[in-house]
C-alpha cells in the first residue's frame, strides 16, 4: 500500500494533486481532515466524487490538523491511501438512539475479514460512549480507531461525511477487508492525576451534577478558579484496566457540566494534569505496540487538549511518525480505541494506527533522544515543573493517607468510648435503682435518716446524669414516640423528686399555675430531660435561702413552662445552649445539660427565652397547644 498526503488552504486541488495515476487504482481510501469547516468539506467530498469516483472518502472536521510532521490549523489535510489487496466499504448512521447508531454502521461496514474500522461521529450531538458500546455489541473483536469531529475548539457545530452527503449529527465510518492487511494499534496517555479522589454523586450519562456533593461547575471553580480551562484538566478514572480522562465541554446554567464521555454514580475521579516530561518522550520509542509490523501509513487521532496545553511538545511528538512512514490525521473532541475486548472512549490521548501490506519483517528506527531534547529549548524547565508538581502531590497523599488513618483511630476510639459508656449506662441503673428502693424499705421499717437523706439526695443527682447520658446515647437508635402529657401535673411531680435535693441546697421549690391542666403532645423522655436539667440548674446556681419559682401557664397559642431565681448574672448569654460551657467553674457538671435541652427544643419546635440581670435568672419554654 502507499498513502500520498497533500495540505489544502484556497484554490484549485488539481494544483496540489495529480489525479492521472490514481484513475488506474481501484482500492483507494479519501480521508478529509477538514479545518475550514463545511463549506469547504462539501466542496472537497464533491471534487473527489467527479475526480476519483472508485474511492471511497469520509472526512470530518477539526481542531487541527496532522499533515506528516506539520500540525496545522484552519486548513485541510487529504489523504490517499492505495491499497493492493484490501477492500473498502463505507456507512453512514443518522440513528437519535446513539447505540443502535453504532450497531447500525458496524452490521453495514462489518464482513468476514475486517481488519479495521475507521470511525468518525459528530462532536456536539452524538454519546460516543453509548455508539462504541453498539458497535461493541455487533462485534467485540475489531479493531477502531477515529475520533469525534471538531470545529475549532468553538463546540458549536461539527460536520463528517461519507462519500457526497455531509451530516452535522450522525456517524460515518469505512471498513477496511483483507488477509492481508496488518494493522496495529496503540495509544500514549501522558495526563496525570493530582490531589484527592473525589466520588460523582449525581450524573446522567455524560452531564454530571454534582462531585463531592457539591454542584460540578463549583467544583471546579473551587480547584481551578473560574476561568479553568476546560479541556486541559480533566477528571481522570480508571476503568478495565486503562486509565481514563473525561473533559469538560459545556457548562449549563444549573452548574451542571456535560463531560467527553459517560460517567458513573459512584465513580472515583481525581483531577488530571499534563505530564511534560511523559509528552517529550518520542512515541515512536514507547507504543510499542506498533513495532510489530513494517509500517507503510500512519493514521494519528489525538486529543485537542494535546495540541492546546504545549504545542511545541506535541509537535515533536508527531514529526517522528513522518520520519518513518507517511503520516495524516487529525485533533478530535474524543478519540476512539479499541482495548481486550471492548471499545474505549478516550480523552487527552494520542491514538495511532499503522497500516501495512508488506511482508517484510517489522522494523521502526529509533529516535535519536538527545536530538529530541535538543529541539524543545523549554524542556529542562518544564520538566522540573512537573516534577515539582508530582513530588507535591505523593507528599499530600502521604499526609492524607496519614490524616485518614489518624481519624480512623479517632473514629475507632471514639466508637470504643461510646460503646463503654452504653455499658457503663446499662449496668448504672440496676444498682441505683436498689439503692433507691433500699433507702425507701429502710425509711419505711425504721424512720427517716439524715445519713439516708443525704444518700437519696446524691442519688437523685446521680439518676438525673445518668437519665442525660442515657438519652444521649439512645438518641439515634430510639424512636421516640408522643402521647398526650398534662404538663401541670408533670411539673409537680418532678418538683417532688428534687424537693428533697433543693432542701439540701438551701433552697425552695414555689410551683404557680393558672390552669388546671396542661395538655401536650409530647415524649415523656424528651421533657423529663427539659425539666429536669432546668430544676437541677436552678438547684445549684440559686442563692442559699432564696426560692426557685417555677410556673406553668397559659400563654397566647400555648403553655409557657418557667423557672426563675436570684442568681449570679449570666454574663454570656448566647453560650449557655452551647456544649461543655459552664458560666461558673467551679460548679460540678460537664456543661451538657442546657445544649440537649436546646436540642431537644429545636427538634419539637419549642421556644426558649432566656433573660438575666443582678436581680433574677429565668428561662421559659413555650409549647405550642397545637401539639395537644
Amino acid at each position: 500500500m502507499k498513502t500520498y498526503n497533500f495540505c489544502y488552504e484556497s484554490g484549485s486541488l488539481d494544483h496540489i494533486i495529480d489525479f492521472t495515476p490514481l484513475r488506474q487504482e481501484q482500492n483507494i481510501l479519501v480521508q478529509l481532515f477538514c479545518g475550514q469547516g463545511q463549506e469547504v468539506l462539501q466542496k472537497m467530498v464533491d471534487l473527489f466524487a467527479d475526480a476519483l469516483p472508485q474511492a471511497i472518502c469520509i472526512g470530518t472536521t477539526t481542531d487541527g490538523e496532522i499533515y506528516g510532521e506539520r500540525i496545522t490549523t484552519q486548513q485541510s489535510v487529504i489523504s490517499i491511501s492505495v491499497f493492493e489487496q484490501t477492500l473498502l466499504k463505507t456507512a453512514y448512521s443518522l440513528d437519535d438512539d446513539s447505540f443502535q447508531c453504532g450497531y447500525k454502521l458496524a452490521s453495514d461496514l462489518i464482513t468476514p475479514n475486517t481488519k479495521l474500522l475507521i470511525l468518525f461521529s459528530d462532536g456536539t450531538h452524538m454519546n460516543a460512549e453509548e455508539f462504541l458500546k453498539g458497535v461493541e455489541a455487533y462485534d467485540a473483536t475489531i479493531p477502531i480507531c477515529g475520533g469525534m469531529a471538531g470545529d475549532n475548539g468553538k463546540f458549536e457545530q461539527t460536520f463528517i461525511a461519507s462519500q457526497t452527503t455531509v451530516l452535522s449529527k450522525g456517524v460515518v465510518g469505512v471498513s477496511l477487508n483483507s488477509d492481508r492487511l496488518h494493522v496495529a494499534t496503540d495509544y500514549k496517555f501522558d495526563w496525570k492525576p493530582v490531589g484527592l479522589k473525589h466520588t460523582i454523586t449525581k450524573v446522567h450519562n455524560n452531564r454530571v451534577y454534582k462531585i463531592d456533593d457539591m454542584k460540578a461547575a463549583f467544583f471546579y471553580d473551587k480547584y481551578l478558579g473560574g476561568k479553568f480551562s476546560r479541556i486541559e484538566f480533566p477528571l481522570i478514572m480508571e476503568k478495565n484496566g486503562i486509565i481514563m480522562a473525561r473533559a469538560v465541554i459545556a457548562k449549563h446554567e444549573d452548574g451542571s457540566l456535560s463531560f467527553s464521555g459517560n460517567l458513573e454514580e459512584g465513580d472515583q475521579v481525581r483531577i488530571g494534569f499534563g505530564d511534560a516530561e511523559s509528552l517529550m518522550k518520542d512515541p515512536i520509542e514507547v507504543l510499542t505496540n506498533l513495532h510489530t509490523i513494517n509500517v507503510e501509513t500512519f493514521y494519528v487521532f489525538s486529543c485537542m487538549a494535546r495540541r492546546r496545553f504545549m504545542p511545541f511538545l506535541i509537535k515533536m511528538g508527531i514529526g517522528s511518525f513522518s520520519k518513518t512512514a507517511p503520516t495524516s490525521g487529525f485533533f478530535t473532541y474524543s478519540e476512539f480505541f479499541h482495548h481486550n475486548g471492548h471499545n474505549k472512549l478516550l480523552n487527552q490521548t494520542l491514538t495511532v494506527v499503522a497500516l501495512s501490506e508488506s511482508l517484510e519483517p517489522a522494523f521502526i528506527p529509533m529516535p535519536d533522544q538527545e536530538e529530541t531534547k535538543k529541539s524543545a529549548p523549554y524542556s529542562k524547565t518544564i520538566e522540573s515543573l512537573t516534577h515539582l508538581i508530582e513530588q507535591s502531590a505523593r507528599d499530600y497523599d502521604k499526609q492524607s493517607k496519614r490524616l485518614e488513618k489518624q481519624m480512623n483511630y479517632s473514629k475507632n476510639l471514639l466508637a470504643s468510648h461510646r460503646q463503654f459508656l452504653r455499658y457503663t449506662v446499662h449496668e448504672m441503673n440496676t444498682p441505683l435503682s436498689i439503692i433507691m428502693s433500699s433507702i425507701e424499705l429502710h425509711e419505711m421499717e425504721f424512720g427517716k435518716s439524715v445519713y439516708l437523706e443525704n444518700i437519696e439526695v446524691a442519688v437523685k443527682s446521680i439518676f438525673s446524669m445518668y437519665d442525660d447520658l442515657s438519652y444521649l446515647i439512645k438518641q439515634d437508635q430510639i424512636h421516640y414516640a408522643k402521647r398526650p402529657i398534662d404538663l401541670v401535673d408533670y411539673v409537680r411531680c418532678r418538683i417532688d423528686f428534687f424537693a428533697q435535693v433543693a432542701d439540701k441546697a438551701k433552697s425552695v421549690f414555689c410551683f404557680e399555675t393558672d390552669c388546671a391542666q396542661a395538655l401536650i403532645l409530647f415524649n415523656d423522655t424528651k421533657l423529663q430531660r427539659i425539666i429536669d436539667n432546668n430544676l437541677t440548674n436552678a438547684i445549684k446556681y440559686t442563692f442559699e435561702n432564696e426560692k426557685i419559682t417555677v410556673g406553668v401557664h397559659v400563654k397566647e397559642d400555648g403553655y409557657l413552662f418557667s423557672i426563675a431565681s436570684h442568681s449570679r448574672k449570666i454574663q454570656k448569654p448566647e453560650k449557655v445552649f452551647e456544649e461543655y460551657y459552664r458560666e461558673e467553674q467551679a460548679q460540678d457538671g460537664f456543661g451538657l445539660g442546657l445544649n440537649l435541652v436546646k436540642r431537644i427544643c429545636k427538634e419539637e419546635n419549642v421556644k426558649i427565652t432566656l433573660l438575666s440581670d443582678e436581680n433574677v435568672t429565668s428561662f421559659s419554654y413555650q409549647f405550642k397547644i397545637e401539639n395537644a
